[in-house]
């Protein structure tokens, strides 16, 4: 099956780990789009690129501030990851579970020294 564009779905916008380091970044509030090249060591085009396919699956806003455009975090496109990351939290839960009741398990047998 082939895989969709990255700009199809939030799941393939954040598979690129530049674009999530973005996203990080933006958690802190707007910024404009040299700070976010600067602080990751990429180049203002490059930037630019990864905001744009952030932008364009809803991660990202942007608004004009004088000269420059100010970027910042849409955390509302996250909902589909949030929910789908959720639906492990059971199995942890229960894996967690199972873990401790093993530890108890082999304390209870082990003799004392």
């Amino acid at each position: 099956m082939a895989r969709a564009a990255t700009t199809s779905d939030a799941f393939n916008a954040i598979a690129e780990p530049q674009r999530r380091d973005i996203l990080a970044l933006l958690r802190a509030g707007e910024r404009p789009v040299t700070d976010l090249a600067q602080e990751l060591g990429m180049s203002q085009p490059r930037a630019s690129k990864h905001l744009r396919v952030l932008r364009e699956v809803g991660l990202v806003r942007v608004r004009e501030a004088g000269k420059q455009r100010l970027y910042g975090l849409d955390a509302r496109g996250l909902r589909p990851v949030h929910e789908w990351a959720g639906g492990f939290e059971r199995f942890w839960n229960e894996s967690f579970d199972r873990l401790d009741t093993y530890v108890q398990d082999l304390k209870q047998t082990r003799p004392e020294e």
